[in-house]
């Protein structure tokens, strides 16, 4: 018997792409949001939604949803830490679990490892870095926002 082909075995088909580019900015904000995404890529609700579930169980995304401005709803901040580098996947791995983290990336820096935290307040955040701190045994420095930057992170992606 075959096995299915895995996401990880071929290059993205053209649904995934036009989800990946298409929606980085001008996310729908309507009750039945995927419906929309769904209707102008041009398939059905349910494989927009499985399309994306896929992209993101292969961890090829993170999350999909609105990016709000920080502060704006609940509290956010920049978190980095100095990481061992025969450390830094693993503790990646750690941070990349907690749904309030996005935005984790690697820097060529003494403090290697940069991520967002955004929870319901303050407590909760400060709760989640304490956390990490705690798993990881390595100190996580708080950058909180001092002034307001827009910065567009949506680009178009290039496909090889």
């Amino acid at each position: 018997m075959a096995q299915k082909e895995s996401i990880l075995d071929r290059p993205l088909n053209e649904l995934e792409r036009r989800l990946l580019n298409d929606f980085q900015e001008g996310f729908p904000l309507t009750s039945r949001p995927f419906r929309t995404i769904a209707e102008r890529v041009g398939c059905t609700e349910d494989e927009a939604m499985y399309t994306l579930q896929q992209l993101q169980s292969h961890q090829l995304i993170s999350r999909v949803g609105p990016v709000f401005r920080p502060n704006r709803v609940g509290a956010s901040t920049l978190a980095a830490m100095e990481v061992p580098v025969e450390r830094l996947q693993a503790v990646a791995d750690i941070i990349n679990r907690y749904g309030e983290v996005n935005h984790n990336y690697e820097r060529e820096h003494r403090l290697n490892l940069w991520f967002v935290v955004t929870a319901a307040n303050r407590e909760m955040l400060e709760s989640v870095l304490h956390e990490i701190e705690q798993i990881t045994g390595l100190e996580v420095i708080d950058l909180p926002m001092i002034e307001d930057f827009h910065i567009n992170l949506g680009f178009p992606l290039q496909w090889v």
